[in-house]
């Protein structure tokens, strides 16, 4: 498919819902972005697998990154669901809802992107006369972030190609309702395992039940009290929970290994290894080994650049409770912001949507604030 970047924006999400790009199927939607963005003067277009990075080279006091990513998951298994691909609208395209995988999550956003640089660097005036902005940008499209980190292509870029990602602030345009998230909680995944003695269920008394010797672990994670921590002016929840527990291998088999999964999502005060010997006092007594974790990102606020987005988007800031890859652009020492359009609570559902107006609104926030 050929991306018109001059279409309306909310049109054009409904072009991009349009091509499949299910993780590790993101090279359609890549050809389509990267000859869409090769066409505009004002841009220097760099691809690293299905990555696309598309940098200008003004050299203006100031750099900000605008990122998303191009893939979704996979579409819904309900038949009838109307979040699935192609697109549809409720009335004539541009009006009314519009359905499709991914129209949250987060092809609004990433249409954003594509017609801003449309409208900055294709080389024509604005509405507003405005024909460069007064920031250079930095555009990063990039797949697989619906998956496991290791197949990420943000991380691919941080690998190969660091040197794109320098910036003096970065906007993610993940979803938050048109309203500016300041960076995320970070989150630990730990096993903790208790051992027994497998016995036939008739002799119990012959072996030791380890699922029963895992109640202990519960009874302390039912009992935590989860703390709201204030960070830069933000208060971040934090959540800390089993979410998996497996043990056993028969019916008539005392199980002699029981593993409990347990998530904590941890405020951006602290660092992984700070999170991690937080859960492990918790759990002292008991065999507790990291399976996963990333570290979350301070809000990023304080910076000017930032300031100047908080001031033209108009609304409090609120707090990133769920984590997000603002977390890797602050690893890299650069600051960072949520701000997309549409409803967080959609994504991933079988009736994701979005509305037109608030892709509209999220663009035109942005071009103010580029231009100003």
């Amino acid at each position: 498919m050929t991306l018109d970047l001059t279409r309306d924006v909310a049109v054009l999400t409904a072009d991009l819902l349009d091509i499949p790009s299910v993780s590790g199927t993101e090279r359609a939607i890549a050809d389509a972005v990267e000859a869409a963005l090769r066409t505009l003067p004002g841009l220097v277009v760099t691809r690293k697998g299905d990555a696309v990075v598309a940098r200008s080279e003004f050299g203006l006091a100031e750099r900000v990154i605008l990122a998303g990513h191009l893939d979704t998951v996979p579409l819904p298994a309900t038949d009838g669901a109307r979040g699935t691909v192609p697109s549809s609208w409720d009335g004539e395209p541009g009006q009314g809802t519009l359905w499709g995988r991914g129209a949250t999550d987060m092809k609004g956003g990433v249409a954003v992107q594509l017609a801003l640089a449309g409208m900055l660097f294709g080389g024509q005036a604005n509405d507003d006369g405005a024909a460069r902005p007064a920031r250079d940008v930095t555009f990063v499209f990039y797949d697989h972030e619906e998956v496991e980190a290791s197949k990420s292509g943000l991380l691919r870029l941080v690998r190969t190609a660091p040197e794109l990602l320098a910036a003096d602030f970065a906007i993610l345009l993940e979803p938050t309702g048109g309203t500016v998230e300041g960076g995320c909680n970070g989150t630990l995944r730990v096993e903790a395992t208790t051992l027994g003695e497998a016995a036939h269920s008739a002799r119990a008394w012959m072996g030791k039940n380890a699922i029963h010797a895992a109640a202990p672990i519960l009874a302390r994670l039912a009992a935590y009290e989860p703390a709201t921590v204030r960070v830069d002016g933000l208060d971040y929840r934090e959540s800390l929970n089993a979410v998996r527990i497996s043990g056993g291998t028969a019916g008539n088999v005392i199980p002699d290994r029981c593993t409990v999964e347990i998530n904590y999502r941890f405020a951006p005060d602290k660092s992984l290894d700070e999170a991690e010997a937080q859960v492990r006092a918790l759990l002292d007594g008991f065999d507790v080994v990291r399976t996963d974790g990333a570290p979350g990102a301070r809000p990023g606020l304080t910076h000017p650049a930032a300031a100047a987005f908080v001031a033209v988007v108009g609304q409090e800031p609120k707090p990133k409770y769920g984590w997000t890859d603002v977390a890797r652009f602050s690893e890299l020492g650069v600051p960072a912001v949520n701000f997309g359009p549409g409803d967080a609570l959609l994504a991933h559902k079988d009736d994701e949507r979005v509305e037109p107006d608030d892709v509209r609104a999220c663009f035109r926030a942005l071009r103010d604030w580029l231009v100003s």
